[in-house]
């Protein structure tokens, strides 16, 4: 194993501006090399960050890598991590791993047989409390769970340009909740409930896309959760995963920054403010999951997120598209390939 750890990055765009930050901040990384298809990009983020550009994507690649970090756009993803793994260079690849299901399993297929880690970028994983819950509902101190309660409400929309790209609400947004209830119950979904609804800009609606959605999961041991999803919530960014068993319950996201207010007579309001998005939010889950990536990518450890991993998660957010479409329950086996 090489002494030097140099790790590439590929989009400088606002996630992968952020990940070349905490890469360079990482004590274990001696260098970060940043690419971008659009090269004044790449460059003005180096100098800002302080660490070095190369002319395009290509020359990044060709470079002596310990590890390659994807944050382009997802119609690049999948011949970014064939191009990587080929070259044997180990991949952390923020999600989603293509634009739909076929795209996912050519990549599965691409990486059958390949011994080159490629981890994907769900940071909730990461996260302290969704840690917490998990090893709650393992060690068995909540009992036999009954209801899982999970919410992402973002406290304003993305751009009209992003969402005609962005895959839908239950693909770009609803896919992180799905993954965590996976992760957190050890269980897999088996049926899906969703509806969807436009409240808000109509640039939604032009893209087929909607601004408020709800989804009912039933996992594989008769566990019911469900899912709120909303681009409009001006409280401020709020995600949450409720945990409920037979003996007791675990809460994710309920703090100081939570945007909850409670008009119950003498309750006393936070004196702190809301978390205005999700990469103040995550923040020290986005550093841990990097942190880790270095890991992987030096052999000290397996990818903790797997390329599987995302397609099951996608499943899930395919099955309550579909649900949306033909107002029915959808089984996984459904949409499964």
């Amino acid at each position: 194993m090489s002494t030097t750890v140099t790790l590439g990055l590929a989009g400088t765009g606002r996630i992968g501006t952020a990940h070349a930050e905490t890469l360079h901040g990482l004590p274990e990384v001696d260098r970060v090399l940043v690419a971008d298809i659009d090269a004044t990009r790449a460059h003005t983020a180096a100098a800002k960050l302080g660490v070095e550009a190369v002319p395009d994507i290509e020359t990044l690649l060709a470079a002596d890598l310990t590890g390659l970090v994807i944050a382009t756009a997802t119609d690049s993803h999948p011949a970014l991590i064939a191009a990587a793994v080929d070259r044997g260079i180990p991949v952390f690849c923020e999600k989603p791993v293509a634009a739909d299901i076929d795209g996912t399993l050519a990549v599965l297929d691409h990486l059958r047989g390949a011994t080159v880690p490629v981890q994907i970028g769900f940071q909730r994983r990461f996260d302290a409390g969704y840690r917490a819950a998990r090893a709650a509902v393992a060690s068995g101190e909540l009992g036999w769970l009954h209801t899982l309660r999970a919410t992402t409400l973002d406290p304003a929309p993305p751009p009209a340009d992003y969402i005609r790209r962005s895959g839908g609400l239950f693909r770009d947004c609803g896919v992180h909740d799905f993954d965590i209830i996976r992760w957190v119950t050890g269980r897999e979904v088996t049926e899906v409930y969703a509806y969807g609804a436009n409240r808000g800009d109509q640039f939604f609606t032009a893209a087929g896309d909607i601004d408020t959605a709800a989804a009912l999961l039933t996992l594989d041991d008769g566990t019911i959760a469900t899912v709120g999803l909303g681009r409009y919530n001006g409280a401020g960014y709020d995600v949450r995963l409720e945990v409920l068993g037979s003996r007791g319950n675990a809460i994710v996201g309920l703090d100081d920054r939570s945007p909850l207010r409670s008009v119950e007579p003498d309750h006393p309001a936070s004196p702190y403010p809301a978390y205005p998005g999700f990469m103040e939010r995550f923040r020290r889950a986005y550093t841990e999951e990097l942190a880790t990536f270095v890991t992987v990518a030096t052999g000290a450890a397996p990818s903790p997120c797997t390329v599987a991993d995302a397609l099951e998660a996608f499943y899930i957010a395919e099955a309550c598209e579909l649900s949306r479409a033909v107002h029915r329950p959808v089984a996984l086996t459904e949409v499964r390939r």
